[in-house]
């Protein structure tokens, strides 16, 4: 009895404290507060920023009308599209190439000759048709326009002035006012959760006389596909049928070649027939309500009531807003604390729309095409891993179910490389096939991704079912163990052993892609992800009451270690005067010159940021930081570099080079309006970066406002937004062993709120 009194007295003893510390602490971050504060608002058109709607499986690309009314007023790298994740076409293939026909051999050390989808030049296309059909098939199509009408006719820019546009990311509506001859107009715009569907309310006394309109239309496929697949001059092939009609809801299919899709209309105005396959919607009242879905089946979708739909959109945006984590930077000195804010929120959403669907997203999601819409499966992290740390693991886990689905031909292709386990492919399309290319069949960076993003749903704590923390942990590990159990086969059989070590390559490409598959070898990160990710494949099988394996303990041993020369990190080991030549003037002066490497990613760094190298040193690592810092050409980096530095300063200790390097000038670090960052090459053709007649992926390059020598080949980059919001995540929620809140912001300046993340590796 007299220790229970001593404990009851030490416990009322502490409440005190206990209520001055709950007292203390800061009211929870203000949700709506802090993403409205952030809407996007226009007040004249903008043709290189069209406003993306979605939901992760469609996206609507709106122009200053809040729908697809004027397409030539926006730049051509900026389309008005309406795409799904769903969304694929492939042309005629009447000379039936296989993957087989695309396959080139290639002399790999101690394996013989292996199969490789390889174009050893841009030329080989010309040689070699087959290249070219599989590059570019299947590829993405838009689904429909949606667009104003004035007396069934397409409107007239001309006609509009007043214009104001604002996107509340809070309920997910875009409200679009304006006046047409001299006639206010408000054009509300949502995309409806659950269901690909684009809902439109038009409000203005031009609908009640009749006048003002909807009018819907389906696109054909261009030949040349990138960026914008639109074709709107009907070729064999291509037919619109009308399944079924009533007065207020029109059923459409659409086929194209051995594509078929199907389309519901639906309002409370009067639906007719236009020219040729477009159909028109017209108005009795004020507000002309309309619905448009788009499914890849004939079954009719189940839509909620038009009064429902606001609310319906309100609350599935209310809700990713509310159940994941949050920063905010209120009250910050730093005058960029503001900005950074901005471009989070922004990134969040964008996130949402184009990184958040059940394929990973390609580089440009579902804004416009790049690469033939295909995914570039090396890219997957910085699109999507952040949604983990960042209580939307739910999200993350919508793209996973890829992965398992692909395995057989994944592994399939491990076969085919004689090594064990699960081969991932880089650019590729929903049925797994790799596509040709100079680079993509080399790089390798890709391989332990499963393993990574199954361990950041796991370490999140969602899974698929249970209650428990344990139950969680359990579900997520019997679902993701045969994805983590044959990607890490690959990791331990790919490598090649001598009496001292394994390596990895040749062939190989890194990350930083400016290397000789055929010579390189050891590049130091791949070298320790690998090993980052077989260590915890053997902790899932101790998780999951397995023994460890020794032959992947033996390949984790026996690694390479990162090369080092002169004190720096080498970015690959088969090149040991790389910063001796990068230091040189001439590599200064020009980094594309031959023989100097000093561009694209620095991906090395990654070894320390991206992951948490362990057999890092981390001073040759700052040492290395600071050789980047001086002798990078910083002209020729992608958006989702300067984040990934960041990532390394942070977690060396050096808070403040991580904020400077989030806002570091670089043609690829400008942030719009909308939250978006272009993707721009530096005097690509000179370099030698892409072919004259196609651009990067096949994408047109375009005169821009950058400067001489600087050519466009994208408005917005996906992957930037996703890296920003994976380095934000560790610097703000912090990683493993971290010393204190918010470790990877400055004490000074920064006042940093962040609730809801889960720690880095």
């Amino acid at each position: 009895m007299e220790g229970v009194a001593r404990r009851r007295a030490i416990r009322v003893a502490a409440l005190p404290l206990a209520c001055a510390l709950v007292a203390a602490a800061p009211p929870p971050i203000d949700r709506e507060a802090l993403v409205r504060r952030h809407a996007i608002t226009f007040t004249t058109a903008d043709p290189h920023a069209p406003v993306m709607l979605g939901n992760g499986e469609l996206g609507f690309t709106a122009d200053i009308t809040g729908l697809q009314t004027f397409p030539a007023l926006y730049a051509e790298l900026t389309p008005l599209l309406t795409m799904a994740q769903w969304g694929w076409h492939s042309f005629p293939n009447p000379k039936g190439y296989t993957e087989r026909d695309g396959l080139t051999m290639v002399a790999v050390p101690g394996r013989g000759q292996q199969p490789y989808p390889w174009m050893r030049a841009w030329r080989d296309a010309d040689k070699n048709p087959a290249f070219t059909w599989l590059r570019a098939n299947p590829h993405r199509i838009s689904l429909g326009r949606i667009a104003l009408t004035v007396g069934g006719r397409p409107a007239d820019f001309a006609r509009i002035s007043a214009t104001r546009q604002v996107l509340d990311m809070w309920t997910g509506t875009l409200t679009s006012r304006f006046r047409y001859d001299g006639q206010p107009v408000e054009v509300r715009t949502r995309v409806l959760p659950g269901v690909d569907a684009v809902a439109v309310e038009v409000t203005s006394p031009l609908v009640a006389r009749g006048s003002l309109g909807v009018s819907v239309a389906w696109p054909g496929v261009a030949p040349a596909i990138n960026p914008d697949p639109s074709h709107w001059t009907p070729r064999a092939g291509e037919t619109t049928r009308i399944v079924s009609r009533t007065p207020g809801e029109w059923r459409v299919e659409r086929r194209l070649d051995a594509t078929r899709y199907w389309s519901t209309v639906r309002s409370d105005g009067t639906i007719a027939q236009g020219d040729g396959d477009r159909l028109t919607i017209r108005g009795r009242t004020p507000t002309l309500r309309a619905v448009v879905a788009f499914a890849p089946r004939a079954e009719a979708p189940r839509l909620p009531g038009f009064a429902a739909m606001p609310d319906a959109v309100a609350a599935h945006w209310r809700q990713f807003w509310t159940r994941g984590a949050a920063v905010d930077f209120t009250g910050s000195s730093d005058p960029r604390a503001s900005e950074l804010e901005r471009r989070v929120v922004l990134s969040q959403y964008l996130s949402a729309i184009n990184g958040a669907g059940t394929l990973p997203p390609q580089e440009e999601g579902l804004f416009s095409n790049s690469w033939f819409g295909k995914f570039h499966l090396e890219m997957h992290p910085w699109h999507s891993a952040w949604q983990a740390a960042w209580g939307h693991a739910d999200l993350l886990e919508r793209s996973m179910g890829w992965y398992l689905r692909t395995l057989p031909s994944a592994r399939a292709e491990a076969a085919r490389h004689r090594v064990k386990g699960a081969w991932w492919p880089k650019m590729v399309g929903p049925e797994g096939r790799n596509s040709p290319s100079l680079i993509s069949p080399f790089i390798m960076w890709q391989q332990p991704h499963p393993i990574l993003l199954s361990e950041l749903i796991r370490r999140a704590g969602t899974g698929r079912a249970g209650k428990d923390r344990a139950g969680k942990d359990r579900a997520t590990l019997d679902r993701y163990a045969p994805l983590v159990e044959a990607t890490a086969e690959v990791l331990a059989s790919w490598p090649t052993c001598d009496a001292t070590a394994c390596h990895l390559g040749p062939p190989l490409i890194p990350a930083q892609e400016n290397y000789d598959p055929l010579t390189t070898r050891d590049p130091a990160f791949e070298l320790e992800y690998f090993r980052w990710a077989l260590n915890i494949a053997q902790d899932w099988r101790v998780r999951r009451g397995l023994p460890r394996r020794a032959d992947w303990d033996n390949v984790v041993a026996r690694l390479a270690p990162p090369a080092v020369r002169d004190g720096l990190y080498l970015p690959v080991a088969s090149v040991p005067d790389f910063w001796r030549v990068a230091a040189s003037a001439r590599c200064r002066r020009h980094a594309e010159a031959e023989g100097c490497r000093n561009r694209d990613h620095p991906s090395f760094l990654m070894a320390y940021g991206f992951v948490p190298g362990a057999r890092i040193d981390r001073a040759t690592m700052a040492r290395t930081l600071q050789a980047v810092e001086a002798n990078w050409d910083m002209r020729q980096t992608w958006g989702w570099d300067y984040p990934m530095i960041a990532m390394t300063a942070a977690r060396l200790g050096q808070p403040d080079k991580a904020v400077d390097w989030l806002f570091a000038t670089g043609k690829n670090n400008q942030w719009g309006a909308t939250g978006m960052t272009p993707r721009v090459h530096l005097d690509a053709h000179a370099a030698g970066l892409v072919p004259k007649s196609g651009g990067a992926g096949g994408v047109a390059m375009a005169v821009n406002p950058d400067g001489p020598g600087y050519a466009r080949a994208a408005e917005t980059y996906f992957p930037s937004n996703g890296a920003l919001l994976m380095a934000v995540g560790l610097m703000a929620g912090g990683w493993d062993g971290a010393d204190r809140p918010a470790p990877g912001f400055p004490q000074r300046g920064w006042r940093v709120r962040a609730e809801g993340f889960t720690p880095q590796p």
